[in-house]
C-alpha cells in the first residue's frame, strides 16, 4: 500500500508541477513620449499635490450635492450593476477552469436485479441475479504534464482580472458622467437666472418705449425693436429650460433613481475647492492607475498564456480514470469481506494527423496575442492623449474665463454709454439694442467658460484614472 501511495504522489507531483509552454512574457515598450507635451507642462504644481492613486472620489470632489449623486449612482446605475455581474461572472468562469487542473471524484451506489428465462440462459435454467456496488470514482482527469490546462487556467484568472478592470473603468466614467451632468445643471440653472433677469429688465424697457411711442417721445421703430428684443429673450429662456429638462433627465438615468430637484449656486461660488489640485505624473504612471491599460494588459497575458495551452496541443496527453470500492451479488454482502473492486483504466492520446488543425490553433493564439498587443498599446496612446488633451483644457480654458471677464466688463460699460447716448440724442435704440445683445451673449459666454473649466478638472481625474481607493474587492 505504501508503494501504491508514493506512485500517486509522484504521478500528482507531476500533473501539477509539469513544465510549461507558455512564452515569458514582457510588457511592450512605452509607446509615447517620456513626458506629456510641454505647451501642457505643470511645472508650478506644488509637490506636495498628491497623485491621483493616494484619492479616492470623495477626495477629489468636495461639493456635498454632487457627493450624494455619485452615491446613488454607485448603489443604483444600471451599467454599474451589469459591469458588477460580469465580474462576478468572470469569477465563476475562473472557478471552473481552475476545477480542471484537480482529480474530480464522487462517491456513488448502485444496485440492480435481473431475472433471465431458461431459453436465453446458458444453463437452460431461469437465473435470477443482483449486482451492488458502492465506490469512489476517478472522473476524467487528464494529467498536466506539458501545462495546457494550467495554461487555460492562467488565461481564466487573467481574463478575470481583466473584468474586474473594465468594472473600475465603468464606475470611473460614471463618476465623471454624473460629475459633468451635474455641471451642467449648475450651468443652465445659472443662465437660466441671467436670462430671466434679462427678460425682466426688457419688459421693462419696452414698456417703458411702448410708453414713450404712445406720447409721441419716440418712434414705433424704436417700439418694435424693444418688442424684438423682448421675444428674443423669451426664446433664450425657453431653449434654456428645455435643455435644464433634458439635462435633469440624463442626471436621473446616471443615478439609476430619483433624486429630486435642488438648489445650486453660481459656477464662481463652488468653483474655489471644487476639485483637489492633483499632480499628473508622468506617462508611466498611467500604467499602474488607468483600469482600462490594466484591463489591456491583463487580456495580453491572456493571450500570451492560450498560446501555451495551443503549445501543448501538439504534445500526448494521459488521462486517468477509475473506481475503488465494494461489490457483491447480494445486498447484504456488499461490505462484507473479500467484496473490494477497483478499477483503473489510463489513456494516452498522441495527436498523428489533425489536418492542420493544431498548427492553426497555433497560428490563431499567436495572431489573438499580437492583437493584444496592438491593443494595449493603442490604449496607452489613447490615455497619454487623454491627460494631454485635460491639460491643455484646463490651462486653455483658465485664461479664457480671465479674457472673458475683461470682455463681459468691457460689453457692460458699452450698453451704458450706448443708453447714456440714446438718452441724450446722440445714437440711435439699434444701438442700445445690439449693445444689451452683446452683454448679453457675453454674460452667458462667461458662466459657459468657467463650467468648462470645472469639466476640465473632471475629465482629468477620469483621463489619469481616478482613485485607487474604489477598485473592486
Amino acid at each position: 500500500m505504501v508503494k501504491w501511495q508514493k506512485v500517486i504522489f509522484c504521478v500528482l507531483f507531476m500533473a501539477l508541477t509539469g513544465c510549461s509552454m507558455v512564452p515569458s512574457y514582457e510588457r511592450p515598450a512605452l509607446p509615447t513620449a517620456e513626458i506629456y507635451p510641454e505647451t501642457t507642462t505643470t511645472a508650478t504644481m506644488p509637490q506636495t499635490t498628491p497623485s491621483i492613486g493616494q484619492l479616492g472620489w470623495r477626495e477629489f470632489f468636495t461639493d456635498v450635492r454632487l457627493q450624494e449623486l455619485i452615491d446613488l449612482a454607485l448603489d443604483n446605475n444600471r451599467d454599474q450593476r451589469i459591469a458588477l455581474e460580469r465580474v462576478n461572472e468572470a469569477r465563476g468562469l475562473y472557478g471552473i477552469r481552475r476545477a480542471d487542473q484537480f482529480p474530480n471524484i464522487d462517491a456513488g451506489i448502485t444496485g440492480g436485479r435481473s431475472r433471465v428465462p431458461s431459453d436465453l440462459s446458458p444453463t437452460g435454467r431461469t437465473e435470477t441475479s443482483g449486482h451492488y456496488e458502492a465506490a469512489l470514482n476517478l472522473s476524467v482527469w487528464e494529467l498536466d504534464f506539458w501545462g495546457r490546462v494550467r495554461s487555460l487556467t492562467a488565461a481564466a484568472l487573467e481574463s478575470y482580472l481583466a473584468t474586474e478592470e473594465a468594472q473600475r473603468a465603468v464606475t470611473i466614467s460614471l463618476i465623471g458622467q454624473v460629475a459633468n451632468t451635474y455641471l451642467i445643471e449648475v450651468e443652465l440653472d445659472e443662465l437660466i437666472a441671467i436670462a430671466a433677469h434679462t427678460l425682466a429688465t426688457r419688459e421693462h424697457a419696452y414698456h417703458i418705449m411702448l410708453r414713450r411711442y404712445e406720447v409721441g417721445s419716440a418712434s414705433k421703430l424704436d417700439a418694435v425693436q424693444a418688442e424684438t428684443l423682448l421675444n428674443q429673450a423669451r426664446s433664450d429662456l425657453t431653449v434654456l429650460q428645455r435643455r435644464r429638462d433634458l439635462n435633469r433627465n440624463a442626471l436621473t438615468l446616471l443615478v439609476g433613481t430619483s433624486h429630486g430637484n435642488f438648489e445650486t449656486q453660481p459656477l464662481s461660488r463652488i468653483e474655489p475647492g471644487f476639485t483637489r489640485e492633483i499632480s499628473v505624473g508622468l506617462p508611466s504612471d498611467l500604467l499602474l492607475e488607468r483600469p482600462d491599460i490594466l484591463a489591456a494588459e491583463h487580456r495580453l497575458k491572456a493571450a500570451n498564456a492560450n498560446i501555451g495551452a495551443a503549445r501543448a496541443a501538439f504534445f500526448p496527453s494521459i488521462v486517468l480514470t477509475g473506481s475503488v470500492g465494494t461489490a457483491s451479488a447480494e445486498l447484504d454482502g456488499l461490505f462484507g469481506a473479500g467484496s473490494s473492486v477497483w478499477r483503473f483504466t489510463p489513456s494516452l492520446t498522441l495527436p498523428i494527423f489533425q489536418g492542420g488543425r493544431n498548427v492553426a490553433n497555433l497560428d490563431v493564439a499567436e495572431a489573438r496575442r499580437n492583437l493584444a498587443v496592438a491593443d494595449y498599446e493603442r490604449t496607452i496612446q489613447r490615455a497619454f492623449r487623454e491627460v494631454a488633451d485635460g491639460l491643455a483644457e484646463r490651462r486653455w480654458f483658465t485664461e479664457q474665463v480671465f479674457d472673458q471677464q475683461a470682455s463681459l466688463a468691457a460689453q457692460t460699460e458699452r450698453a451704458r454709454l450706448a443708453e447714456l447716448r440714446y438718452q441724450n440724442g446722440a445714437a440711435t435704440y439699434l444701438e442700445v439694442l445690439d449693445a444689451e445683445r452683446d452683454r448679453f451673449t457675453a454674460e452667458q459666454a462667461l458662466v459657459q467658460v468657467r463650467r468648462a473649466l470645472l469639466s476640465s478638472s473632471v475629465n482629468l481625474y477620469a483621463a489619469l484614472g481616478g482613485g485607487t481607493a474604489h477598485k473592486p474587492q
